[in-house]
């Protein structure tokens, strides 16, 4: 646990910078894009916001869910919890407003947007933090740092693990022409059970087929050559084995149109990814009718990415993050 130093804390909470009033948006994610599991993520315009009012007095966080109810732990608090360390009863006490677009349990990151909102949340009250701390808490509390890079970092994010286990976190810039159809099945599949039904191991074949496309869809963003995505979204390392618990994977995997790129799982389920450039909506109705077939509910949404920095500024970012 990372936490700034006593010093560092009261210098900067004497400050007046840090507003009595102020909001925080996190985006969604979709991590283990395509072949790239625990490594290639992307954020996208689906948020969490928190409305944060300064209170009276010190140590106290009001926590109020205005749109869904909280299962289990706070990852917010937590998260904000695990900076702030021994000097949390020394910060001021605040009021938290939170609203969420993001399904929870769904695939899309709601625990790791969750945990980037607690780490703002500090960053608001303690002053600027650098990325690196950010990250490092990130993954120490996510135990992976793909969802948690992208809604730090927006883009395209990759993540690599060191051989001293550190992490590098990169972003790049998504295609502006490529968006997201995301159908997300009303069976909510939590991460440790999704993540339970993995193979411990798998074959050197099936470990070549992978780092074959995960070179293939680098370069096919890189390059706007999307003539081979569909191939380059392929999968034989996690996918297969979830097909068993996420309902019509197998199906919506096969799904044809003109216009569809490709299709993969998001995270680890249960929704399901389309990228396309265009007729959205037709391919949306085409995902969604697979669903249908099996008398599975569900929620469609078209989505964009989500560009964390002004795009003029250079698209390369990174961070260091230890897990």
């Amino acid at each position: 646990m990372n936490t700034m130093s006593i010093d560092a804390v009261e210098r900067i909470r004497v400050s007046p910078s840090a507003a009595d009033n102020f909001e925080i948006k996190v985006p969604a994610s979709i991590a283990n894009l395509g072949p790239g599991f625990d490594t290639l993520a992307v954020a996208v315009q689906l948020y969490l916001r928190l409305r944060v009012k300064r209170l009276p007095g010190r140590g106290e966080l009001h926590f109020h869910f205005v749109d869904h109810l909280l299962h289990g732990e706070n990852c917010i608090e937590r998260a904000y919890r695990s900076l702030a360390g021994a000097d949390f009863d020394r910060l001021p006490s605040l009021s938290v407003e939170v609203r969420s677009e993001i399904p929870m349990r769904a695939g899309l990151g709601s625990s790791a947007a969750a945990t980037v909102a607690g780490l703002r949340l500090y960053e608001a009250i303690a002053g600027p933090t650098p990325v690196a701390t950010l990250l490092n808490a990130a993954c120490a509390l996510e135990s992976h740092p793909d969802n948690a890079a992208a809604s730090l970092l927006g883009g395209l994010t990759i993540s690599c693990q060191l051989a001293d286990g550190v992490v590098h976190a990169t972003s790049v810039t998504w295609p502006e022409p490529l968006e997201f159809v995301v159908l997300t099945p009303d069976q909510p599949l939590t991460t440790d059970a999704s993540r339970a039904v993995l193979p411990q191991c798998v074959s050197r074949n099936d470990v070549v087929f992978n780092l074959q496309r995960v070179a293939l869809l680098l370069n096919s963003l890189q390059t706007g050559d999307y003539s081979l995505l569909k191939h380059a979204l392929e999968d034989r390392v996690h996918q297969p084995s979830r097909q068993k618990i996420v309902p019509a994977l197998a199906e919506a995997l096969k799904i044809e149109h003109p216009d569809l790129l490709g299709v993969c799982l998001s995270g680890s389920g249960p929704s399901i990814v389309a990228i396309a450039e265009r007729s959205h909506r037709p391919i949306g109705r085409l995902l969604g009718s697979v669903y249908e077939r099996f008398g599975v509910s569900h929620t469609v949404r078209t989505l964009q990415a989500h560009h964390g920095v002004d795009q003029r500024l250079p698209i390369f970012r990174s961070g260091l993050l230890c897990c």
